[in-house]
């Protein structure tokens, strides 16, 4: 994995805490701060949304070409019949 240079703005108080805790546990606040972004950003992204899942069978010959112009278009594609 590349990783890439960036600035971050912290309060005082809390870069005061982040070095202290770096140097208790004899490591970076680099992987401090990627470890709690990683941690972070599992928790709050978002899955996407899903009109519907099916699973079985249906003696409706077009349910599946059906179920694909509808997720076609709530996926925002264009809803061109099969």
């Amino acid at each position: 994995m590349t990783t890439k240079r960036t600035t971050v703005l912290l309060e005082g108080d809390l870069l005061e805490r982040l070095d202290r805790v770096a140097h208790l546990q004899r490591t970076t606040k680099t992987a401090i701060i990627g470890e709690a972004l990683e941690t972070w950003l599992a928790a709050n992204e978002a899955a996407p949304d899903l009109a519907f899942i099916g699973v079985g069978r249906s003696s409706h010959g077009r349910l599946s070409l059906d179920g694909r112009v509808i997720a076609r278009r709530e996926a925002g594609r264009s809803a061109r019949r099969v």
